[in-house]
């Protein structure tokens, strides 16, 4: 098995990330969530400089490929993806999550190398989730 140093820095510093950033803390997930209480904006800059870089490297991304590409790219790299139902019923189902859990996915793995209780029942009941989900697509 080929170890790829790139991913692993990804992920290191993508989890240590969110550990700065408390994204791993449900509190301070569900505070910044509770929007017509006491709402804590901070998480806010996260995503902000989060949507920054993203779209920085993107549009370097799309830049180098298209200047050594030989074939035509279209606008983007990265396809478009049309808003069909599905696509709508698994973004509220991930906001509902959210909102209960206080944990999205990434910060419930970060959270299972620290040992805590409510990552591992995310991480769980995300299995379980994947379990079923298989099981009734196999059934169309």
């Amino acid at each position: 098995m080929k170890l790829n140093i790139s991913a692993c820095a990804s992920g290191f510093i993508f989890g240590l990330g969110l550990i700065l950033a408390q994204m791993v803390n449900p509190v301070k997930v569900l505070g910044f969530l509770d929007v017509t209480g006491e709402w804590d904006p901070t998480l806010l800059l996260v995503m902000v400089g989060a949507l920054l870089t993203f779209s920085s490297l993107r549009q370097i991304i799309n830049y180098q490929l298209k200047k050594t590409s030989n074939h035509n790219l279209k606008d983007s790299v990265i396809p478009k993806a049309s808003i069909d139902l599905k696509l709508i019923i698994g973004s509220a189902l991930f906001g509902i999550g959210w909102g209960l859990s206080g944990l999205c996915p990434g910060p419930a793995l970060v959270g299972l190398t620290a040992g805590l209780l409510g990552s591992y029942l995310f991480v769980v009941t995300l299995f379980i989730g994947f379990f079923v989900f298989n099981c009734l697509h196999r059934q169309r």
